[in-house]
């Protein structure tokens, strides 16, 4: 049973409900009324018990019955984790390979083509932390809650270098590339040398030939004068040519590669690959950024 308290106090509205059990009351700003002169206070408190007597909400219930479906479907199982997937330190950890390992496969399949980077930002991965056990929709939705679509891009070499430069410097994720990174005199991760993986082995960058690129619109339009110490100027993006939406949303991705990978009989496991490495003698302090 719930019992319901409204209070009427200087021309403001309160809500607040109160659980038998005793629990804490929550108050709510129902609606804001005009600020009366201090002289001008008035409260009034009516209470309105909530329990099984009262009849359903035939409106309600229809209108509830619409998400039902949808939300008993995110908890249906897609796939096996073996180990932690966690976010943190550069590249945003094993989620954050775990997604972009995701993206570039999906982009792959999507255009038919081999997709030599995805890149992502580890601000936009919401969960810290999906657990060993089963994986279920749900944890991608509030692992990827934002409506990211992929968009692929053709960019230069040279422009391909631009980018990682900003993904090492804010400690974006990515997948394609063998990263030697180290610190500037301030601690901010510098990139060295890479080299992307290119059917299975390594290779130079060649700053005159083109690449394949997949991240997300949220990136390419996103335009700040000053980029702040968590959000990268991705505008070279913008730069590049093709660019193309290619029909997914960056969870729906996830999605599609987790049961894909289901399907194929295999399951979900973290992955530190070495996609970053610290090079401590190379850095202004000996610290590896976290």
């Amino acid at each position: 049973m719930i019992r319901v308290k409204t209070a009427l106090i200087s021309g403001t509205l309160l809500l607040l409900s109160l659980a038998l059990s005793g629990e804490s009351a929550k108050a709510q700003v129902a609606r804001p009324a005009p600020a009366p002169t201090p002289s001008e206070v008035h409260a009034r408190v009516s209470e309105t018990v909530v329990d099984r007597t009262i009849p359903d909400d035939k409106a309600v219930d229809k209108m509830l019955k619409v998400y039902a479906p949808k939300v008993r479907a995110l908890d249906v199982v897609i796939g096996k984790l073996k180990g932690e997937l966690r976010k943190g330190g550069i590249g945003s950890g094993s989620l954050g390979n775990f997604v972009t390992n995701g993206i570039r496969q999906q982009a792959s399949l999507k255009l038919g083509k081999p997709v030599a980077l995805a890149v992502t930002n580890g601000g936009g991965l919401r969960k810290s932390v999906i657990s060993e056990g089963e994986l279920r929709e749900r944890d991608i939705f509030e692992l990827l809650p934002f409506e990211n679509a992929l968009v692929a891009f053709d960019l230069t070499g040279a422009q391909v270098l631009d980018l990682l430069r900003v993904v090492v410097s804010h400690r974006d994720a990515q997948a394609g590339a063998r990263i030697k990174y180290g610190t500037g005199s301030d601690k901010t991760p510098e990139l060295e040398t890479v080299r992307l993986l290119i059917d299975g082995a390594e290779k130079e960058i060649d700053p005159n030939a083109t690449y394949t690129v997949v991240s997300i619109d949220y990136l390419m339009n996103r335009r700040s004068s000053k980029p702040s110490a968590t959000e990268g100027d991705y505008s070279i993006l913008r730069a590049g040519k093709n660019i193309n939406p290619i029909g997914l949303t960056i969870r729906d991705a996830m999605i599609n590669y987790v049961k894909s990978e289901t399907a194929a009989g295999r399951e979900i496991r973290p992955n530190l690959d070495g996609r970053f490495i610290f090079d401590k003698s190379g850095s202004a302090t000996p610290e590896q950024p976290q």
